[in-house]
């Protein structure tokens, strides 16, 4: 049994250590692929199983990647960096897996996962805002187009790989003590300023979106008039200093000009001709023509950029197929994630920032592509591991009360 509880534990932080790896991604393959496919095999093998709770995750993701290894058999000649992105696909969809098997095992481990999620988008959000300000020689390798994204190679993935961090933060900010009160506030605004120096609109409305949401779902969840009273003060007091911060990174010139271009709703390569929403109708169309879909990495080799949709890369990466199946797995997570929200457990307050952040990846979906982001697997991972809590917290209320089980 000792050598069995080391073993666990020895897990866990390796577990921890993934999630932490997660926040740099120069060059591929990261480190966090390494270590995540050893880990997922050495966890299987020594044991954790897929549940019936987690077993529709799996189908569905499944038959999503059946769609694109459907897809590439349209290809004439199928290059490697076309063969590697199925099996990139194939093992994100494998640690979403992973994650909600590991976290239904025994739900402390969300606490390690968010720690380690903090801890790495604090490090990565420090190198953006430094390699930003030119800090110091080659700092700048953590920028680019003038735009901060830390030990990522988008700037894209950079801010919404930040949000979740942020609203841990400011969960604990609200609901704990006056004791770490000020380390989470500072933690919270390197993030905060990390994100608006990505100049990305999709990460801006991501966390605008998310902290709103959030901030909404607790006030619906703590009912007394004293909490509610201490939410709204603490929110006004960290939007305000926020916005100070916000205001005083404006005061450079650098910052400002770059702020007034990316802050206009339409740019140029939105509305413009062949420009994002017209390659996006175009898209569609083809859909229609070639249900198979045509193939990763193939739209931008026909239009003259990628898709920037969620929705349009799965009809054109994993046909058909892929489409409806990744439709059901979003309204499917989306609804039991919501049926969940509300009730009082251990693992509620994980739950509900990961569901709310999910929701927010969903709605930028439509204007970005989300399919490779490993932190968005990691939100499906854990959403459908706490749906998997409850319902063996369910069972095991059930097999104690004597009640009929109920399909």
């Amino acid at each position: 049994m000792p050598n069995r509880a080391a073993i666990g534990h020895l897990g866990s932080l390796l577990l921890g250590l993934g999630v932490f790896l997660s926040g740099f991604v120069i060059s591929e393959p990261a480190p966090y692929e390494l270590l995540m496919v050893a880990q997922v095999a050495l966890w299987f093998l020594f044991g954790l199983r897929i549940s019936r709770a987690v077993a529709p995750l799996l189908v569905l993701l499944m038959a999503f990647n059946i769609g694109g290894m459907l897809a590439v058999t349209m290809l004439q000649d199928i290059l490697t960096e076309q063969a590697l992105y199925v099996a990139v696909s194939v093992f994100l969809a494998l640690t979403a897996v992973f994650y909600a098997a590991i976290i239904e095992d025994r739900h402390q481990r969300l606490s390690m996962i968010f720690q380690a999620w903090v801890a790495a988008a604090l490090i990565t959000g420090m190198l953006g805002i430094l390699g930003y300000f030119h800090a110091f020689p080659g700092a700048e390798m953590f920028t680019r187009y003038d735009r901060a994204m830390g030990a990522f190679q988008d700037p894209n993935v950079f801010g919404p790989f930040l949000v979740a961090p942020a609203l841990y933060l400011l969960h604990g900010l609200l609901k704990g003590g006056l004791v770490g009160a000020p380390l989470r506030g500072l933690g919270l605004l390197i993030l905060v300023l990390a994100v608006f120096l990505s100049f990305s609109r999709a990460a801006w409305g991501l966390f605008l979106f998310a902290a709103m949401a959030l901030v909404f779902v607790m006030l619906l969840k703590e009912r007394t008039n004293a909490f509610r009273l201490k939410i709204l003060l603490l929110s006004i007091a960290a939007v305000a200093t926020m916005v100070v911060a916000l205001v005083g990174a404006l005061q450079t010139e650098k910052v400002r000009s770059l702020f007034e271009t990316r802050a206009q709703l339409v740019q140029d390569y939105d509305g413009g001709h062949m420009g994002r929403f017209e390659r996006h109708r175009a898209g569609f169309v083809l859909a229609m023509e070639r249900p198979l879909g045509i193939g990763p990495m193939m739209f931008g080799r026909i239009f003259p950029e990628d898709e920037h949709n969620i929705w349009l890369k799965s009809l054109m990466t994993y046909g058909w197929i892929g489409f409806v199946s990744f439709i059901a797995l979003i309204a499917s997570t989306i609804a039991i994630g919501f049926r969940l929200l509300l009730r009082d457990r251990p693992w509620q307050p994980y739950l509900m920032i990961g569901w709310v952040t999910l929701l927010g990846h969903i709605l930028v979906g439509t204007v970005i592509d989300i399919d490779h982001w490993r932190h968005f697997y990691l939100l499906l991972g854990i959403v459908w591991g706490c749906a998997a809590l409850e319902m063996r917290h369910n069972s095991r209320l059930r097999t104690q009360t004597g009640l009929p089980r109920v399909p």
